[in-house]
């Protein structure tokens, strides 16, 4: 490096020509060492680096020859340039030995100080050439190691980077494709570097015109990006998004640097998202026509305002269950024994009663919302006017499933005699509808002993691959009210203003008092903490916020409540699983049934009948 000093080496058995010698070398960066003996140079010569070594030729032991001869034997020390130091006549025998051993030059005592420096200059110049050569070579394997670990650096962040990385002249022939490009498009780089990117098969015509574009662009430091749709070595199209960048190698020649990221995935959410929306909103708009035909027909079909609410409820009531069922399942096919099930734990159908059989089938969405019309139908005439109508009446329940169609029988026996009613309500038409038209059908026999229906379906049926066993029915509702809601304080926490009027006046017209409605979190656990109560009605979610502080604050002032939600009870504080839940939209009896039973176990609630 050229801080460090030129060394030089001074070699004599004799002490006071070394300080000579010394004396007349000395300058600035020069540092001349002194050796007494061969041996004694030598070991010095392993330490250090010499410019020059001036040896005296007469030394005992060894002289000046055989150190000479020692050093050209040695790799660390054969490059040193050796300047003999002599005081006898040298004949040419004696002087070509001197250059055989490797001596560059005499030096004849007494010595010449001119000539000395003279020649000294020269190698002491050569010295400080040596260190800036040392000191430039240095310089560029420092900067060829960092330019390595950058490149390193790049080529692994490239080869594990999940865009991939090509590199095209003017021409579109691909000079560069990593490892990310070799699995995003199962294309090697052997393969595919140096031919076309339209000749290889990787991009169409199309995409090739925007490229070209890019690199016919006047744009200073220009960044692009596009969509284009290269192809897989199979074949199939990608969907990617690019972006590209012109590079200039300084000697006028340009390529075009692309990162290529897929986004095929994310383009297949985007459709099916699209999808889902659009499936959504028709669900919803169906639903909602579906609502209002059952509104429409039920009060068409009414003969009193009470006798509308009774039948509007209860459909509307078969219909949410029914979505409750496809919501679990992600609105996809669902069981058809969890569709009887389910009118069990509703009450519509007795299970001590109700005989079924049939294969394991799963319903579409579609087939499983008209036929959860059509058992609440059936099961709620035979409840009013079958065999559900007396103790010993009995259902039967069964189905058939060959080659895609269902056929399903509900046959009643031990009910009142049966005589076929003198025109078809809406009821009827509700069944009938179960078939879902086409091919599909419903028809009835009225026999004196037991109605029959037979309802056969073509589409939307599909046989259970695995029978699984059909999930334990809730035991069903029962009809009587074991206490009385009079007198009883409620808090009533539910934040859509609709739903809160008509709990309230639910509560009100079974004799309870609302003292008062939260509409949110703080607003519930005020009032649940401060107001003297007897039950509270706890909505699941109130504008978004979890309820389960609400819900432990009751519990801790010993405050029965049960939830009424249109959230499923997996969505609901995990800490209260044994809360009763009322699911939304609710039937007025259910509410008064669960409510006084919440009362009666707490022992807080008066002892009587209320009606159903």
């Amino acid at each position: 490096m050229p801080d460090k000093p030129i060394r030089f080496l001074v070699v004599d058995d004799i002490a006071e020509n070394i300080m000579a010698l010394e004396a007349l070398l000395r300058r600035d960066r020069l540092v001349v060492d002194r050796a007494r003996s061969a041996a004694e140079a030598l070991e010095l010569m392993l330490v250090h680096d010499y410019a020059l070594a001036f040896l005296d030729v007469q030394m005992p032991g060894t002289d000046g020859y055989e150190l000479a001869e020692l050093m050209r034997g040695t790799e660390r020390t054969r490059s040193v340039p050796i300047i003999f130091v002599t005081a006898a006549e040298m004949d040419e025998a004696r002087r070509f030995r001197g250059y055989e051993a490797g001596a560059v030059d005499y030096i004849f005592k007494p010595i010449d100080p001119v000539i000395l420096k003279s020649k000294a200059e020269v190698f002491f110049r050569i010295g400080l050439q040596a260190k800036e050569l040392e000191r430039q070579r240095d310089a560029m394997q420092a900067l060829a190691r960092h330019r390595d670990e950058a490149m390193a650096r790049l080529k692994a962040h490239t080869d594990n980077s999940p865009l991939g990385f090509v590199e095209l002249d003017r021409d579109l022939v691909i000079r560069a494709w990593s490892k990310g490009a070799e699995r995003m498009f199962g294309r090697t780089t052997d393969g595919i570097v140096g031919t076309g990117a339209v000749e290889s098969g990787w991009i169409g015509e199309e995409s090739a015109c925007t490229l070209r574009a890019w690199c016919d662009s006047d744009t200073k430091a220009p960044r692009f990006s596009a969509e284009i749709t290269p192809l897989h070595q199979d074949g199939h199209a990608i969907s990617c998004e690019v972006y590209g960048s012109i590079l200039d190698d300084g000697l006028g020649r340009q390529s075009l640097s692309l990162q290529v990221l897929d986004v095929t995935e994310r383009k297949q959410g985007e459709e099916v998202r699209s999808l889902l929306i659009g499936e959504l909103n028709h669900r919803i708009k169906n639903t909602l026509a579906n609502v209002q035909s059952i509104a429409r027909q039920s009060l068409r079909q009414s003969g009193s305002l009470e006798q509308f609410e009774q039948s509007f409820t209860g459909r509307l009531q078969a219909l949410a269950r029914a979505h409750s069922i496809l919501s679990d399942a992600t609105w996809a096919s669902a069981p058809l024994d969890q569709l009887i099930d389910d009118q069990i734990s509703s009450g519509t159908l007795d299970p001590d009663r109700l005989r079924r059989s049939g294969p394991p089938v799963e319903l579409a969405p579609e087939t499983m919302l008209r036929l959860a019309l059509t058992l609440h139908e059936l099961g709620t005439n035979a409840a009013k006017y079958g065999a559900l109508s007396v103790p010993t009446g009995e259902v039967h329940v069964t189905w058939t499933f060959d080659r895609g169609r269902l056929e399903l029988t509900w046959r009643e026996a031990g009910g009142p005699p049966v005589t076929p009613p003198d025109r078809s309500g809406f009821g009827t038409i509700l069944i009938g509808a179960a078939g879902g038209g086409d091919d599909g059908a419903a028809s009835v026999d009225w026999r004196p002993d037991g109605v029959v229906w037979t309802i056969s379906i073509n589409e939307g049926i599909t046989a259970l691959r695995t029978a699984s066993p059909a999930p334990e029915a809730a035991p069903g509702m029962s009809r009587s009210v074991p206490a009385s809601l009079t007198g009883a304080r409620v808090l009533l926490v539910e934040d859509e203003p609709l739903v809160a009027m008509d709990l309230q006046f639910e509560l009100e017209d079974a004799g309870a008092e609302v003292v008062a409605v939260a509409r949110s979190v703080p607003e519930a656990l005020a009032m649940a903490a401060d107001l003297t109560l007897d039950l509270a009605l706890l909505d699941g979610n109130l504008r978004g916020e979890a309820v389960d502080e609400v819900a432990r604050l009751l519990s801790r002032r010993d405050i029965p409540f049960c939830f009424v939600s249109g959230y499923g009870r997996e969505h609901l504080p995990r800490d209260f699983a044994d809360a009763p839940l009322i699911e939304k939209p609710f039937r007025p009896d259910a509410l008064r049934t669960i409510l006084t039973a919440v009362l009666a176990e707490m022992g807080r609630g008066k002892v009587g009948t209320a009606a159903a």
